[in-house]
């Protein structure tokens, strides 16, 4: 059960990172030369919103990687406990 949910995050993850790359590279893109202040309030806004959707999903994936080895390490440790004994 923990190990779908861990392949959920990661791949949430993945499309929240990916969401965050088009709004800074395709939305936002390269700024204009002399904006007005209407596309320069519109460049800013894409900016953020494609910096923010990056951080946040690369946080997430982390965490669902790091969760996700933490399990492995934890499943393998315990398997070799069971045939010590």
């Amino acid at each position: 059960m923990v190990k779908k949910i861990l392949d959920g995050f990661i791949i949430a993850g993945l499309v929240i990172l990916m969401i965050g790359i088009y709004y800074w590279m395709i939305k936002a893109g390269i700024p204009y030369q002399d904006p007005t202040t209407e596309l320069q309030i519109r460049y800013a806004i894409n900016i953020g919103i494609g910096e923010e959707l990056m951080k946040d999903g690369a946080v997430i994936l982390a965490v669902a990687i790091v969760g996700k080895l933490m399990g492995m390490i934890v499943q393998k440790v315990t398997r070799s406990q069971k045939h010590n004994f």
